[in-house]
């Protein structure tokens, strides 16, 4: 496949919004190269791609990323083919692994992660992929952990694993802090006995505990009564 970024900068820029670029910008601090392409269209191009060959097109994606030539959403792009053309997570596994130095925002690692349903298709396979991620300094690789375990890990089978690596994680930066609390906020919403268990005796961080209990009560599935009671925790 000769090099076809051109064709794929071009796209870009035909799908690319003025205002939805200066909104998504406020969204993400710190990302100046923004384009302002909507999330759907950057699917229904990544599938088109993934149908051509995905693995070829995520190498030529890596490559423009390694010369600097990938805006924003072409870093989205690039994780999208290859999380929708992997079938296994013996496919997957090479391209995210080369993909992680790339995320450099939560909109980058959320969806990516989310998409890549050979996680959730191979658990035992993926499960210490996620868990090594959860191991790392790096604030948006630690925060690949934690949104892999909410979009493939909601399990019961995985609650004590979950709870123990996220608790054991060792970037304790802003968003990976986030990822955090969301993951056992929805451990919580699916599985509210063990997760209720877990977080009476956890030795979380003071500010991911009681961020995890503020969204546990933004969910309108607890009852007054239970709100009530998880506000009640707070250290």
């Amino acid at each position: 496949m000769e090099n076809k970024l051109a064709e794929i900068h071009k796209k870009i820029e035909e799908l690319s919004e003025d205002r939805y670029r200066e909104f998504n910008k406020k969204l993400l601090p710190g990302i100046e190269d923004v384009a302002g392409v909507r999330l759907p269209a950057l699917r229904k191009l990544a599938r088109q791609l993934a149908k051509e060959g995905w693995q070829k097109w995520a190498e030529q994606m890596k490559e423009g990323w390694k010369r600097g030539e990938l805006c924003h959403e072409e870093r989205i792009l690039w994780g999208l083919i290859f999380a929708t053309g992997a079938r296994t997570w013996s496919e997957a596994l090479p391209f995210i692994r080369d993909y992680l130095p790339a995320m450099d925002s939560w909109a980058i690692c959320d969806t990516v992660c989310g998409t890549l349903k050979a996680a959730r298709n191979t658990r035992e396979e993926s499960w210490p992929f996620a868990a090594s991620c959860l191991e790392s300094d790096q604030e948006y690789v630690c925060r690949t952990g934690s949104v892999l375990l909410l979009s493939h890990f909601l399990e019961k089978e995985y609650c004590e694993k979950a709870f123990s690596v996220i608790e054991e994680r060792k970037s304790k930066a802003y968003y990976s802090n986030m990822a955090a609390a969301w993951a056992l906020s929805l451990y919580y919403l699916k599985f509210p006995e063990e997760t209720l268990s877990y977080l009476k005796v956890s030795r979380l961080d003071d500010w991911t505990y009681n961020k995890t209990l503020r969204k546990i009560c933004e969910s309108l599935r607890p009852s007054p009564e239970i709100r009530k009671m998880i506000r009640s925790m707070k250290r």
